[in-house]
C-alpha cells in the first residue's frame, strides 16, 4: 500500500471513530430519560396531570413505571426515528366530556396550551374534540409545525389571530367550531405554505375573499356548511393558484354564475363539491372545450345546474377518473346514464336522487367492480331488476332504488353482495315473495326498507329465528304467516300494513335495543302478558289483541302508545302514571272501563339531561336514527281536532295528546287532569264519565283539540275555559250540560254542532244576556267542582276588593315608604315614556 493510500485509509478510520463518538454522545443525550427526552417527557406527564385534575383519564401507558418510561412508546405519541424527538401527538377525543359529565356532573380540561412549546420537533398535532377545554393558541411557538387540527372544539374566530407563529403551517382544519363573522384573511397572510385550509361547518358570513384562493401553495380550500352568500370570486380573469386540488363551497348561500370554463388553468383540480347552493348558476357544458383536468369528485347537488348535463353529457363523457358523482336534487330530465357504467369506470358513489330521470337500469353490459354506493331514489325509472345483479354490482354497501316505478320480483342474486349495509326498495311495484336470504344472507346489513310495494309471502321468509340490523321497514306489503318466536336486533321494526297472524311473541315486545316497534293494521291477536324493553320509545299495536294493560309499567322510555282498536279491557290503573314522559297516548276503541286514575294528571315531561346516560355508542345511535329516519320516514297516526292525523316520528317532541275515546270508562272526571299543561289533544269522548267539566282544564294552556261529547256530563261550561287561547276544536255535544253557551276567546268560533245534544244549553244574545234564562254564574278554579254562583260570595268579593284599592290608596299617599315608592315609581315611569 502506498504512502497516499495509507493517508486516505487513516482519515476514513478516523472519520469512522469519530462518527461513532459523535452517535453514541447523540444516544447518550437521548437516551437520558430512557429512550425520551426528559423536558418532553415531563410536559406530557404535565398534560396527564391536567387530565386528572379535570377528571378525565390519562392513557394507560403514560408513566405507569415498570420500564414504560419511554414516552415515544406511549398511546397517542410519536417521535422522529433520527432526532428521537416528539413529532406527533394524536389528542383527539383524549377528554371525554360525555363521560366526565356523566360521572361528575360537570366537566371542563383545564391546561395551560404553552405546554406544547416543550416539543421544538413537533409537526404534527391533532387536538380535535376536547371540548370543553381551556384550548387557545396565543404565544405558541411551533417553528417546525406543518399539521394542526382544532376541529369540533365551539371555539371562536378569535383564535385564527394567533397562528402568525406557525410559520411552517401546511395544514389546518378547524372545522365544526363556532366561530362567526367575516373570515380573518389577515390571519393566513404569515402562513405562505399553507396547503389546507379547513373552514367548514363554522357561521363564517360575507362574501367569499379572493385572497384565500390565491394563496401560493393553496391546494384544497374547504368553506362548506357556513353562510356565506355573493358570487364565488372566480372570473375569466382570476388569479387563481394553479396548486388548486379542491374547491368545497358547499351547504353557503352561493348566487351569481360560475362557469367551469373559468377553471381552464386549474390542471391539477380534482375535486368540485357546490352543493345546497340553490341561487348558484353552475355552467357544466361547454361545446367543444375538454377541461385539462380530470376530477375525481363532483358534487352538484340542490344547485342552479345545467338542466342537461344528463340528457347531453359533454363535460362528463371528458371525466374518466369520477369516484363520486351527486347530481341530486336537480330536476334532471333524461334517461338514466347507464353509459355511466363502462369497463373503465372508476365510480365508487353515485348519487342522481330526486330528479325526473326515466329509463331503466338495462342494458349494462360491464361489472361494476369498484361501485358501493347507488342512490337514484325518488325518479320515474321503471323495469324489472336485472337477474345478475350481484354479477353487474358485486361491492355494493348502499343501494336505494326507492320511490320510482321498478315492478316484478327481487331477484335471488341479490343475496350475493355481501357487503350490503343499506338496501331500500320502499315505493314501487315489486311483487311476489321477498327472498328468503335478504333476511339472512346479509350479515352487514343495518337497514333494509321495501315498504308500499306488493311483497308477499310468509313474513321474513317464515324464519323463526332471526337477527336483523338496526332498521327493518316492510310496512304495506302482504306479508302473512306469523311473528318469530326468537328476533333479536333492531333499533326499528315497521311491519304495519299487512296481514300477520297469530300473537306477539313476549321476546318480540322485549328486545333490548328496540327503539321503535309497529305493528299495527295487522290480524294480531291474544294477549300480551309482558313487555319490559328499557329501550322502547314507540310502540303501535292496532289489532284484535285482548286482555288488560298491566304490562305498560315495564315501559320505561316509551314516548308514543298507540294501542287503539283492540279489544283490551280491564281498568286503567295507576301503572300508567309510571311511565317517565309519554307523549301520545292513545287507548281509544277498546273495551276499558272503571274511573280513570287522577294521577293521570301527573305525567310530566320535565327535563332529564344531566340523568341521562351518555354511552360512547350514543352519537351513533343519534346518526343512525336521523339517517333512518330521512331515509325512510316513520310515522303515526292520532285522532284530534275532528279527523285522523299522521305525525312524522320525530314529531312527538311537538305533539302531545291522549285519546281515550270509544271506550266504557266512568265516573267523573279527575279535575287533576288540568296539571296537563303541556297536552295539545285530549280526547274523552265516547265514555259515561259523568259529573261536571273540570273547571281546571283552563290550565291547560297548550291545548288545541278538546272532546269531550257522548258522555253523561252535566253542569255548566265552565267560563274559565275561555282563557284558552290556542283551543280550535271543542265539542261537548250530547252530554246533559246546562246554562250559558261562553261566547269569548275561542268559544266565539266555534259553531253549535260543538254544543248539539245538549238540551238545556243556551246561547248568549247581545249585551251578553243569556237567553231564555239568564244563569250562568262564575266556576271554581283549580278543579274544585262546587258552585260559586251565590250572592253571599260576590257581596264578600267585592267589599274584600273596595277595602284592598282603598288601604292600598292611603298606604300610597300616606305612609313614608308608601310616598317613595310612588316617587319611585313615577320616575320609572317618566323615563320608559321618554
Amino acid at each position: 500500500m502506498s504512502a497516499g493510500e495509507d493517508g486516505v485509509y487513516f482519515r476514513m478510520r478516523f472519520f469512522f471513530f469519530f462518527f461513532l463518538v459523535a452517535l453514541c454522545l447523540l444516544d447518550s443525550n437521548i437516551s437520558t430519560s430512557h429512550g425520551c427526552f426528559v423536558e418532553e417527557r415531563t410536559a406530557l406527564m404535565d398534560i396527564g396531570s391536567s387530565l386528572t385534575r379535570s377528571n378525565g383519564t390519562v392513557p394507560p401507558s403514560w408513566g405507569r413505571g415498570d420500564g414504560d418510561d419511554d414516552c415515544c412508546l406511549w398511546e397517542r405519541v410519536k417521535c422522529s426515528n433520527i432526532t428521537g424527538r416528539v413529532s406527533h401527538l394524536y389528542f383527539s377525543n383524549l377528554y371525554d366530556s360525555l363521560e366526565v359529565l356523566n360521572a361528575h356532573g360537570d366537566s371542563f380540561w383545564r391546561f395551560n396550551t404553552t405546554v406544547f412549546s416543550s416539543f421544538p420537533e413537533l409537526q404534527f398535532l391533532d387536538l380535535s374534540s376536547i371540548y370543553p377545554s381551556s384550548l387557545n393558541i396565543d404565544g405558541l411557538k411551533l417553528p417546525k409545525l406543518q399539521h394542526l387540527n382544532l376541529s369540533y372544539n365551539w371555539l371562536q374566530e378569535s383564535i385564527l389571530a394567533d397562528l402568525g407563529e406557525l410559520v411552517s403551517l401546511e395544514v389546518l382544519d378547524a372545522s365544526s367550531n363556532a366561530m362567526s363573522g367575516v373570515v380573518p384573511t389577515a390571519a393566513f397572510g404569515y402562513l405562505r405554505n399553507l396547503r389546507e385550509l379547513h373552514l367548514s361547518s363554522n357561521n363564517f358570513t360575507g362574501n367569499i375573499s379572493t385572497f384565500l384562493l390565491s394563496l401560493p401553495h393553496i391546494e384544497r380550500l374547504d368553506l362548506s356548511g357556513n353562510t356565506f352568500e355573493g358570487p364565488i370570486p372566480i372570473s375569466p380573469s382570476s388569479n387563481l393558484s394553479l396548486s388548486l386540488k379542491g374547491l368545497r363551497f358547499s351547504q353557503n348561500n352561493l348566487s351569481g354564475k360560475l362557469s367551469f370554463f373559468w377553471l381552464r388553468n386549474l390542471t391539477k383540480l380534482e375535486e368540485i363539491n357546490l352543493s345546497g347552493n340553490i341561487n348558484l348558476a353552475v355552467d357544466v357544458n361547454i361545446p367543444g372545450w375538454v377541461p385539462p383536468f380530470q376530477l375525481k369528485q363532483l358534487a352538484l347537488s340542490g344547485c342552479g345546474l345545467d338542466k342537461g348535463i344528463i340528457a347531453e353529457p359533454q363535460f362528463l363523457r371528458t371525466q374518466h377518473h369520477l369516484q363520486e358523482l351527486d347530481l341530486s336534487n336537480n330536476n334532471l330530465s333524461g334517461r338514466m346514464p347507464n353509459w355511466l357504467f363502462t369497463k373503465e369506470a372508476t365510480l365508487v358513489n353515485l348519487n342522481l336522487g330526486n330528479n325526473s330521470l326515466t329509463g331503466s337500469l338495462s342494458p349494462i353490459w360491464h361489472p361494476q367492480t369498484a361501485l358501493q354506493s347507488i342512490v337514484i331514489s325518488t325518479n320515474r325509472i321503471a323495469g324489472k331488476l336485472p337477474a345478475n345483479f350481484s354479477a353487474i354490482f358485486p361491492s355494493l354497501s348502499t343501494l336505494d332504488l326507492s320511490d320510482n316505478n321498478f315492478y316484478g320480483e327481487i331477484p335471488m342474486s341479490l343475496c350475493s353482495i355481501k357487503h350490503m349495509k343499506d338496501l331500500s326498495l320502499s315505493n314501487n311495484n315489486f311483487s311476489g315473495e321477498m327472498p328468503t336470504c335478504v333476511f339472512t344472507d346479509f350479515p352487514e346489513l343495518w337497514t333494509l326498507s321495501a315498504s308500499n310495494n306488493q311483497l308477499g309471502g310468509l313474513v321474513f321468509g317464515g324464519m323463526k329465528k332471526l337477527s336483523i340490523g338496526f332498521a327493518m321497514h316492510l310496512q304495506n306489503n302482504k306479508f302473512e304467516g306469523t311473528l318469530p318466536r326468537n328476533l333479536s336486533g333492531a333499533l326499528v321494526l315497521d311491519l304495519s300494513g299487512n296481514h300477520i297472524t297469530g300473537s306477539i311473541p313476549q321476546k318480540n315486545c322485549s328486545l333490548a335495543s328496540i327503539e321503535i316497534l309497529d305493528l299495527s293494521n295487522n290480524n294480531l291477536s291474544g294477549s300480551i302478558t309482558r313487555c319490559a324493553s328499557a329501550s322502547l320509545s314507540s310502540l303501535n299495536l292496532h289489532n284484535k289483541l285482548t286482555g288488560n294493560l298491566n304490562w305498560l309499567r315495564h315501559l320505561d322510555k316509551i314516548k308514543t302508545l298507540s294501542l287503539g282498536w283492540n279489544d283490551f279491557e280491564g281498568q286503567i290503573t295507576p301503572n300508567l302514571c309510571k311511565l317517565k314522559c309519554p307523549r301520545i297516548i292513545d287507548f281509544s276503541h277498546n273495551k276499558l272501563s272503571g274511573s280513570l286514575p287522577p294521577c293521570v294528571g301527573n305525567i310530566s315531561c320535565e327535563s332529564d339531561t344531566a340523568a341521562q346516560n351518555y354511552s360512547p355508542l350514543l352519537l351513533i345511535y343519534v346518526i343512525i336514527e336521523a339517517y333512518i329516519i330521512v331515509h325512510d320516514p316513520i310515522d303515526f297516526t292520532f285522532a284530534t281536532k275532528g279527523g285522523q292525523y299522521t305525525y312524522a316520528y320525530n314529531f312527538f317532541d311537538l305533539m302531545s295528546g291522549i285519546d281515550l275515546s270509544g271506550n266504557m270508562l266512568s265516573g267523573e272526571i279527575p279535575w287533576e287532569l288540568g296539571n296537563l299543561s303541556h297536552i295539545k289533544s285530549l280526547n274523552l269522548s265516547n265514555n259515561f264519565f259523568t259529573g261536571q267539566i273540570p273547571a281546571s282544564f283552563a290550565n291547560m294552556s297548550e291545548i288545541e283539540s278538546l272532546d269531550l261529547s257522548h258522555n253523561e256530563l252535566s253542569g255548566l261550561i265552565p267560563w274559565q275555559l275561555t282563557k284558552l287561547s290556542s283551543l280550535a276544536v271543542f265539542s261537548v255535544a250530547y252530554n246533559n250540560l246546562s246554562g250559558c253557551i261562553p261566547n269569548s276567546g275561542q268559544f266565539g268560533t266555534f259553531g253549535m254542532d260543538s254544543y248539539q245534544g245538549n238540551s238545556n244549553l243556551r246561547s248568549m244574545s247581545k249585551g251578553n244576556i243569556c237567553s231564555p234564562d239568564s244563569g250562568a254564574g262564575d266556576l271554581p278554579s283549580e278543579g274544585r267542582d262546587s258552585m260559586a254562583d251565590d250572592p253571599v260570595f260576590y257581596a264578600v268579593s267585592a267589599a274584600s276588593f273596595v277595602l284592598a284599592f282603598w288601604g292600598t290608596v292611603a298606604f300610597l299617599f300616606f305612609h313614608p315608604l308608601g310616598r317613595r315608592a310612588t316617587i319611585a315609581t313615577g320616575n320609572l315611569v317618566f323615563w320608559c315614556g321618554h
